[in-house]
This record gives C-alpha cells, sequence and structure tokens, in this order.
C-alpha cells in the first residue's frame, strides 16, 4: 500500500521538458532551469511568473499576460474564432492543430483585443508560445493586421509582445508571406503617425524577428531573452566563427543598439503606460 502510494507520488512529479525553457515539475512545483532551485508554483504565480531566486522569466501563457498588462475588465479580444486552414494538406497538420486546441483552451498563437493600460485604450497583441511554439501562420498574420487595421481606425496606440519560433513550416510560403504582410501593416501605422511598442520575449526568433517585431517604434525586451533570426549553431556553423558569450541575448542586444531597453516583468505595465502618456502629449 506504501509503496504504491510512493509510485503515484513519484509519478505526479514526473519532469516534463519544455524545449530550452524550465523542467516544470507537474503538480505544485516547479524547477528553475536557470539555478536548479524547486519552488512552489503559486509563490512564483505571484511574482509574475519569475523566479524569486535568480529573477529568471518563465514563459507564459497570453492568457496570463494579458492578465498582468490589460486592466481588468477593459479587454475585448477581436477575431477569436479565426480557424487555421490546411491550406497545403500538410500531413497530420490539422490533427496537431486540433489537439493543441484542446490541450491549450486556445485557438492560435496570438490573442489580440482592444484594452486599457492603467486608463489608456491601446490595441494589444499577445504570442503564445504553447501553440506551435508560436510560429505564425496565415491565421496569426492576418490577425495582427486586423489589429493594426482596427488601431487606425480608432487612433490607437499598438503594443506587440512577441515570443515564436519563427514561420510556421506547415504552411510553407504561404506563412513566410507574412513577414512582409505584417511589415506592410506596420507601415501604415508609422505613416498615420500612430505609436508601435514592440515587446520581445523569450524566445522571439525566425521570421517574426525578421519582420514585426523588430519593427517598433520602441523596442522594449525581457531580461534573458533569446533574441535572434537563426540559431547560434546555424550561425557558427556559416561563418565558421566562435561567436561572442552571451550572443542573441536581450542584453547583449541592448548594449549593441538592437533594443531600447530591458524591462522587468512586475515594471512592464508601468513602462508601457509611461511610454503611452509620452507620446499622448507629444500628439497634442
Amino acid at each position: 500500500m506504501i509503496i504504491d502510494k510512493i509510485r503515484k507520488i513519484n509519478k505526479e512529479e514526473e519532469t516534463v521538458k519544455n524545449e530550452k525553457a524550465s523542467d516544470m515539475l507537474v503538480g505544485k512545483w516547479v524547477k528553475c532551469s536557470n539555478c536548479k532551485e524547486i519552488l512552489y508554483k503559486e509563490d512564483v504565480k505571484k511574482n509574475y511568473s519569475v523566479c524569486p531566486n535568480c529573477g529568471k522569466h518563465f514563459r507564459i501563457s497570453a492568457r496570463r499576460r494579458v492578465k498582468q498588462i490589460v486592466d481588468e475588465g477593459t479587454f475585448e479580444e477581436l477575431d477569436a474564432d479565426m480557424q487555421t486552414s490546411d491550406i497545403l494538406n500538410f500531413e497530420g497538420y490539422k490533427d496537431k492543430i486540433k489537439l493543441l486546441q484542446e490541450k491549450t483552451k486556445i485557438q492560435e498563437a496570438i490573442k489580440t483585443g482592444i484594452g486599457e493600460i492603467n486608463g489608456e485604450k491601446v490595441a494589444i497583441g499577445v504570442m503564445d508560445s504553447n501553440f506551435f511554439m508560436g510560429s505564425m501562420g496565415s491565421v496569426v498574420g492576418e490577425k495582427i493586421c486586423r489589429l493594426v487595421e482596427k488601431a487606425l481606425q480608432e487612433k490607437l496606440p499598438v503594443i506587440l509582445f512577441c515570443v515564436s519560433g519563427g514561420a510556421r513550416m506547415q504552411e510553407g510560403m504561404v506563412s513566410l508571406m507574412q513577414m512582409a504582410k505584417t511589415s506592410a501593416a506596420i507601415a501604415k501605422l508609422d505613416e498615420a503617425g500612430l505609436l508601435y511598442v514592440s515587446v520581445l520575449t523569450d524566445p522571439t526568433t525566425g521570421g517574426v524577428t525578421a519582420s514585426f517585431a523588430s519593427l517598433g517604434d520602441i523596442i522594449l525586451a525581457e531580461p534573458g531573452a533569446l533574441i535572434g533570426f537563426a540559431g547560434p549553431r546555424v550561425i557558427e556553423q556559416t561563418i565558421k566563427q566562435k561567436l561572442p558569450e552571451g550572443f542573441q541575448s536581450s542584453e547583449f542586444l541592448l548594449e549593441h543598439g538592437f533594443i531600447d531597453k530591458i524591462v522587468e516583468r512586475n515594471k512592464m505595465k508601468q513602462t508601457l503606460y509611461e511610454i503611452l502618456k509620452l507620446h499622448k502629449s507629444q500628439r497634442k
């Protein structure tokens, strides 16, 4: 009887690896991949999903991000039911989409809508790494463009929280075309004199980095985020050189002028609010 209980406990605490992110222990505990500390999940959650021991920022869902950033009760989601189509009849793609939708309770890799940040109205999009690692397919590109169109109609600033493994290979050329499509939409914001703030989180890579993620009037990033186009190993094999230590981290990019500021998660809402207020005062 006791042996069975021990086996049950061990099974509940089985480690589930989420790529290079943290090792999550099923149940009430989480292991920080940076400092290796075992942490109580509720404590981490109350600390904005940041390790209280070393400050590592865990990946979070779009749902939780919206809750952290947008004033309670003000978020109105746009295009929530937009469905992904299997344009190329890619084997197993439809089944994987359905499985992820059931598992994550979200329809796609981005949530978009209109909300308020400390009373300042804004158009906001938040990508979610839980869905195909935030990869950009036709629906992600379309939802971003529709968000921009809504912002243009209502003359609102736009904020996009980026997290992505890049273009979605199951949609081939269609996914790659979203790079041009989203970049053209952001250009319209610039022409209209509207603010666009891009927030880079871990990881922001591939076609997303090469398009709308890098086009912000102001580009913020979370601490320790992996940001780049190709992976370090691919780059090293291509240029036949050893890359600098910390290459493609948000700290390295800040030092070399690719981003404007690194902001800790517990200060992100206030920082965005101050940017919105500053831009609003300059437009008057």
